[in-house]
């Protein structure tokens, strides 16, 4: 296993030899969120056929945990072209966060391909820092493909609690399997609880 991993983890150094040398020369950073939201407007298509039903599911309750207004007020971290959106509850507020300024126009389309929704406002920022989201002002955080990409994982996680509504509990598993370890070596299973 050990071997197989070595072999896989070094034909990915390779394959990714020319993203390290456009970083190096300080274009890498430009191009990926230039063109990232291209590629993923195409990739979420095909990736919200394969898990419409799961999704579905996942977003069923988000209106039982509506603050006492009645109106349920949903922050999406790394929102990218507004994949989810489809999946809120009718009369949802939705605040995005992203640290691309590029996805925006891509949010615009959706929140127009969803009327069901009101869009509070797109933030320009990291998830690991979300001071411009006062505390205790959402409801409910969506999060999804977003933490294995993360600087700080457990600051991300912070940040959701102090900006969830108080008394909420948040649990998250960060699971390690073959893949992230290929990718990724210093990912470890960890299990973390934070309280609000």
């Amino acid at each position: 296993m050990e071997l197989t991993i070595f072999i896989l983890r070094l034909a990915i150094y390779i394959l990714a030899f020319p993203m390290y040398l456009l970083n190096f020369l300080g274009l890498w950073s430009w191009m990926c969120k230039k063109w990232f939201p291209y590629f993923l407007v195409r990739l979420s298509v095909m990736y919200n056929e394969q898990m419409a039903s799961k999704k579905r599911e996942l977003f069923s309750n988000l209106q039982e945990f509506a603050g006492p207004s009645g109106k349920l007020s949903l922050l999406e971290v790394g929102c990218g072209t507004g994949t989810n959106f489809k999946f809120y509850p009718p009369g949802c507020r939705v605040t995005c966060i992203d640290p691309n300024p590029n996805f925006e126009k891509f949010l615009i389309k959706s929140i127009a391909e969803n009327r069901h929704l009101q869009f509070e406002r797109f933030v320009v920022a990291a998830g690991e820092n979300m001071h411009q989201v006062a505390d205790g002002s959402v409801d409910v955080v969506v999060c999804t493909l977003v933490l294995c990409s993360v600087e700080n994982q457990e600051q991300i996680l912070r940040e959701v609690c102090r900006v969830l509504r108080p008394g909420f509990v948040m649990l998250a598993r960060l699971v390690s399997n073959f893949w992230p370890q290929v990718i990724h070596p210093p990912w470890p299973p960890k299990v973390l609880g934070l309280q609000t």
